[in-house]
């Protein structure tokens, strides 16, 4: 049995963006050749094609030729139930009337971003001192050991052996619950975002062959931590993450040119006297 060629839930989310181009006015003559005419209303070729695209990007995969007059026939529905929808007045109703507001600016928005990129493009020479940049930022990389235990008392004892000369590998061996314990608590390098922040203020304080002097308690137990060094972090090549640079590039110059427009604009909010 051949698959459906559109979803509820795609289907549902294109309605919002088919009434999007609907008002109250008669419909425009449709620009370019047409695909199909509904009650004396013209569908373009255009129209067709976006609608057909959209269904590609939500699904995953290329339209076949073949159910192009299937989906023509989902899409003349959608018409007709469009018009059906205008003629019993729900455009008239709060929700629905949001509802094609908010796709209305989401496509202006949208194609407004494309066109100020368009013609503020981002150079090749833009690039390489962000790379610099996020590269001067990354954080530094520690390696690290930790025993991990359930209470204070036995994180104390477990400190005082260690102070007393005791191995550090061989203690979390025997003490640590911990996953690690079977390398000797070792947590090998990590960054300190990627711990519990007790843990990683903790490790951050030390310098290399260091131990806690006080256990350190995190949600997960009591920790006795030894760092075993740290160093700055590799950065990847720049020509690995060139293109990811160039969108961080693009996001900043539309952030820009949204800060631009909202120090050019007059505003007033009221959300909490709505709120209230």
């Amino acid at each position: 049995m051949p698959t459906r060629v559109l979803s509820l839930s795609i289907l549902a989310s294109l309605l919002i963006l088919a009434g999007c181009s609907k008002s109250e006015a008669p419909r425009a003559a449709a620009a370019g050749p047409t695909v199909a005419t509904v009650n004396g209303k013209p569908i373009s070729q255009s129209e067709f094609d976006l609608y057909v695209q959209t269904i590609e990007r939500q699904s995953g995969r290329q339209l076949p030729e073949e159910q192009k007059s299937e989906v023509l026939d989902q899409y003349i529905g959608m018409h007709l139930a469009a018009d059906a929808a205008e003629k019993q007045g729900l455009t008239k109703q709060t929700s629905v009337r949001d509802q094609l507001e908010l796709a209305r600016i989401n496509v202006i928005v949208d194609a407004a971003l494309q066109k100020y990129l368009e013609d503020n493009p981002v150079n090749d020479e833009e690039l390489k001192p962000e790379y610099d940049k996020q590269v001067a930022a990354m954080p530094r990389e520690y390696h690290a050991r930790h025993i991990l235990v359930d209470d204070k008392a036995a994180a104390d004892t477990v400190t005082q052996e260690l102070k007393a000369g005791a191995d550090f590998a061989a203690l979390a061996k025997k003490h640590s619950k911990d996953s690690s314990s079977e390398s000797g608590g070792d947590l090998g390098w990590f960054t300190p975002d990627s711990m519990v922040k007790p843990f990683a203020d903790a490790v951050v304080a030390l310098k290399p062959g260091e131990i806690t002097s006080e256990p350190v308690q995190s949600q997960f137990g009591w920790h006795v931590i030894k760092l075993e060094d740290s160093r700055a972090s590799a950065p990847p090549p720049f020509e690995d993450v060139k293109d990811r640079v160039k969108l961080l590039v693009q996001r900043k110059k539309l952030q820009a040119y949204l800060d631009e427009l909202r120090q050019g604009a007059k505003i007033e909010k009221n959300l909490g006297d709505v709120q209230s």
